[in-house]
């Protein structure tokens, strides 16, 4: 079943005078709960918007659910969503692998992505989340075609998707999407170091908690699925290690773990458990694009 929010977007693009609507995938889960998924192995161009605009576009311009759209000035946001789809991010789906070349640029407005690195081809690392706050695609906006990390859904949801031929072109005609966007990658860069050194120097509980904190920001819920498998994968560590990481902060009241099932229960004290990188992260994405 879609959200409501969801229902919203394809509605106005339904309405809007000359853009398309994307053809919406399949949704799993619960929707009180967000679940994560099991890492595999392995347009039309728009008038300006006028006083004459329909209702439902207008709401479209108001609701577009990703920070990075809602940025723009009203024109450049209506520009851009008439170029967009609106199209379901299913669980486990890959939506491009390293080294391939760069077929859309996604904008999520529901559910979250996770970058991953790979070694000899084959993908091991988590080493980034992108959800409603940002966008995948970013080496587009720097001018590469090729693909550099794996991304596949972590969090089902729903995003604006745009073909690459058509976003780089609207990046040279729109200047106030290609500052944003260009602040955007300023972020990714530095939160892509900020992973390295929190894989090199911090412990696994406070890495742990800092992904579940980042989990629960782009989730929107205090309580997903994710299995102890999972975790050590996205985490580059041993299962022991994810599992003595979890009991200590469900013995210290911070979350409840249950066959998989993770509750937070205590947010304040899971960022004080958390290491510096999380806290430093919002901190860099609020300067820059703020």
């Amino acid at each position: 079943m879609r959200s409501s929010n969801a229902s919203t977007n394809a509605c106005c693009l339904q309405g809007s005078p000359s853009s398309q609507p994307g053809t919406p995938g399949p949704r799993t889960g619960n929707p009180g709960q967000s679940s994560l998924c099991t890492l595999p192995y392995g347009g039309n161009q728009i008038p300006c918007v006028t006083s004459r605009a329909t209702a439902a576009w207008e709401i479209c311009l108001a609701a577009s659910k990703n920070q990075l759209i809602e940025l723009l000035p009203r024109k450049n946001r209506a520009s851009l969503l008439g170029l967009c789809e609106e199209v379901e991010l299913v669980m486990s789906q890959v939506l491009c692998e390293c080294g391939t070349s760069t077929r859309y640029a996604y904008f999520p407005t529901k559910g979250f992505i996770s970058l991953v690195t790979s070694i000899d081809g084959k993908p091991v690392l988590e080493v980034g989340m992108v959800g409603s706050e940002g966008m995948l695609g970013t080496q587009l906006v720097l001018g590469v075609a090729i693909t550099p990390l794996y991304a596949l859904v972590q969090g089902a949801g729903t995003a604006w998707r745009v073909r690459a031929a058509t976003f780089r072109k609207e990046l040279v005609n729109s200047e106030p999407l290609r500052v944003n966007l260009d602040r955007y990658a300023q972020v990714t860069m530095m939160q892509l170091a900020s992973s390295a050194a929190c894989l090199r120097f911090h412990q696994i509980g406070e890495r742990l908690a800092r992904w579940l904190l980042m989990t629960q920001d782009r989730a929107q819920s205090d309580s997903f699925h994710v299995t102890h498998e999972f975790l050590a994968y996205m985490l580059g560590v041993r299962r022991v290690g994810v599992t003595a990481a979890a009991v200590v902060l469900q013995r210290q009241g911070l979350i409840e773990y249950q066959r998989g099932d993770i509750t937070v229960l205590n947010r304040l004290g899971l960022e004080a458990a958390a290491c510096s990188c999380y806290s430093s992260d919002k901190k860099a994405y609020a300067d820059v694009m703020h």
